[in-house]
Parts: structure tokens; sequence; C-alpha cells
């Protein structure tokens, strides 16, 4: 026998290898999701590879498919380019592969501008959060915080911040924080006190597009305030991937620049480029739909979970700024991933879809996606499962299994 093998008579009535191994909590989870005949989001980047193929099925409604391949960067990839520009107004944009890249040759670009390698920024901001230090080791720049509290700064602690910055990094919405965002006079008070101190403002707009709802201003509104923005395809839009900087002309042709020199310009790109275009013909007009939605959901969530007795609970922010938010509860990651698991494979209901991670002892968070979806779930529907997942977590014992 080879070693390693499982000792079964090949007859098919023994456990092949693949059947004895357990899944694990992870792999439980995104089946339960797939299987579920209801869930609050379904997130492309969790489907098989079959169903993500489909979506290009869409694109000769997007985009005249008689035309040519890209070739770095142009075709489908500069039409992407011109649609970014005129919806933020801005007067170009250029395509990245990712948002960590866009944003690194952003501030990179106005630091030759500005003179100052200091980059102002909330410590939950994505780049200090997911990014591995890139400003600092890949770009040289220097990032210098704002205090801790979970929001965006003020315009008094940007004025009176104790050392000279030549950029702003605003992260709209702040996803670390709750996915919260200011409100449009405190914007506007923050971007004017950072070009008081000569700074310019470039905002993370990862999940810009999902703002206007909160901000009740347009995207060309919104990007106004800033010298220049970033904005992410996959985040709200469920494409392939793919990112846009956009600004002024001068500086997206030097972006391009730098694009090239951190392996940027890819030979071709046009299956993302065309997801990007769908999900702008699609999914952007649904976004503010999403988050009135997400207040609905949020409600509905904290009566469900009070009436499934629960003795304390978190619904952050209590009224969702966009169409994402979190739940904090007072158990161990895995008693609480196991519960949402049990409760998706046995009920075909998957309230709580995402991953839980610990933020204390006996504290957990997850975060809530309110897309498509749940606009089939009216508030009782949201009320019943809250409840029927908190008495089933009241009751729950600590699992054996890991964290999710």
């Amino acid at each position: 026998m080879i070693a390693g093998m499982t000792d079964t008579a090949d007859d098919g009535t023994g456990p092949t290898t693949e059947e004895a191994a357990e899944p694990t909590p992870r792999e439980r989870r995104i089946a339960a999701w797939r299987n579920a005949p209801r869930v609050l989001a379904r997130l492309g980047f969790l489907s098989p590879l079959s169903e993500r193929l489909r979506l290009l099925e869409a694109a000769g409604d997007a985009y005249d498919l008689d035309e040519t391949a890209d070739i770095y960067g142009n075709g489908v990839v500069e039409a992407l380019e011109r649609r970014v520009a005129d919806l933020l107004g801005t007067e170009a944009a250029a395509f990245f592969p990712t948002g960590t890249m866009a944003q690194q040759v952003a501030l990179r670009c106005w630091a030759g501008r500005t003179g100052d390698p200091a980059v102002a920024l909330h410590p939950l901001s994505h780049p200090e959060v997911h990014e591995r230090n890139a400003f600092s080791q890949v770009s040289g720049l220097r990032p210098v915080l704002f205090a801790n509290e979970p929001r965006l700064p003020t315009a008094e602690e940007v004025r009176d911040f104790p050392e000279p910055f030549g950029a702003l990094m605003l992260e709209l919405p702040l996803r670390d924080a709750g996915f919260v965002l200011p409100t449009w006079d405190e914007l506007t008070e923050v971007a004017e006190a950072a070009r008081e101190r000569d700074a310019v403002v470039h905002l993370d707009g990862a999940r810009l597009w999902e703002c206007t709802e909160h901000f009740g201003k347009s995207l060309e509104e919104i990007a106004g305030l800033a010298d220049s923005v970033y904005v992410s395809f996959y985040k709200s839009f469920d494409a392939y991937g793919g990112a846009a900087l956009a600004g002024p002309a001068s500086l997206i042709e030097e972006a391009k620049t730098w694009r090239h020199r951190y392996g940027g310009a890819v030979f071709q790109q046009f299956p993302t480029a065309l997801s990007a275009l769908i999900g702008l013909d699609r999914e952007l007009p649904r976004l503010p739909e999403y988050v009135r939605h997400a207040r609905v959901v949020a409600a509905a969530l904290r009566e469900g979970l009070e009436a499934g007795g629960l003795p304390f609970f978190r619904v952050h922010p209590e009224v969702p700024h966009t169409h994402d938010f979190q739940v904090w509860l007072p158990y161990e990651t895995e008693v609480v991933a196991e519960t949402a698991i049990r409760a998706g494979e046995e009920t075909g209901t998957m309230l709580f879809a995402n991953h839980w991670d610990p933020k204390g002892p006996g504290l957990a968070f997850t975060e809530v996606h309110v897309r498509a979806a749940a606009l089939e779930w009216t508030a009782d529907d949201v009320r019943e499962a809250a409840t029927d997942f908190a008495r089933r977590l009241t009751g729950a014992q600590p699992s054996s299994r890991r964290p999710d």
C-alpha cells in the first residue's frame, strides 16, 4: 500500500480520503451560504468559477465586443477609465490592478509635489491594517496617525495635529470602524482644514460608490472635495477585481508611469474591465436602495436579537451609513461561528454568512453585507431569523471546533 492512502476496499463501499476528511469551519460556512435559499448577500467572490464566468454573459451590453482586445491598458480599459472620470467629475482616471498599488502611487506622486512624504491617516485605515506597512516599506511614505477613536478625524484634530503632513488620506467609509461616515458638513470642514495646512486631500474611496445616500450628494460632489480619489470595482460591484485612481490629468499621467514601474501595466485586463463596466451598469443604480434596506435589516436585527434573549449585543452603527455594518456579540468566536453555520445548515436561512473575529476575551464581531438578495427579506423575516439565532446562541455550549 502506498503510504498515506486510506485502507479501504476498492468497491465503492468504504470512505475515501476526501470523504474521511472533516471540512473546516470556513468550508462549512461557505457551503451553508451557497446552499441556503435565503441569504442577505450573494457575494460573487465566494461563488464557483462556473458562476463567476457567467457574469461575462452580459459583457455585450456593456461594451462592443467586436472591438479589439486591450493591450497594456488601451481599448476597453481606456473606456472604463473615461467612465470613471465622468462619474467622479475629474479630468482623468487610471485603471490599476489593485487599490494598494493605486493609493501608493497617488500618494508618492503627491509627496513629490508637496515635498513632504508624511501622510496623515486614521490608524484603522486600510493601509495601516491590511497592507503590511506598504507605504513605508515600498513607497518611502511616512504614515502619521490620528487618535484611535472609531470615526473619521474632525476639522479641529486636523488643524491641531502636532506635526506637518503633505497629504491627508480619508477612508470613506471607514470600514474597520464599522463602515462609518462623517456628516457632509464635517467632511467639508475636514477638507478645508487640511488645505489650511497646505496639504492635499486624497480619498480612499474603495466603497465611495455607496456613500451618496448618506451624504445626499452626488459622486461628483463628494469627489470634488478631494484632490484625488481611489475607487474599487469589486467591493461594491462584484467585479473580478481592479481599481481606479481619479484626479487632475497631470497627476494621472504621472501615476501611469509609476503604475508601469510598480508592475501594474498588465498585458490584457479585459475580463476585469468588462466585469467593472457590467457592475457600473447593474449595481451602481441600485446601491442607494441597498443602503436604505440595510437600515431596515439593522433595526429588525436588533429587535430579533433582543427578543431571542441575548443579554448584550451591538449593531454598529445603529443606523447603517452604507449597506454594510457590524454586529458585536459577547461570545467566543468559535461558539458564535458554529451557531451561525448550524443555523444556516438546518434552516436554509443564513443570517450571518461572514466570518467572526475576536475583539477581546469573550467578544466577537462580524460584518453584515446587504445586497440584492436581502431585498427579498421583510423586516419580519429578519426578526424571525435573528430571534432563532439568538435562542440557539444562548443555549450553545463552547465548541471544540477551531474558530472560523
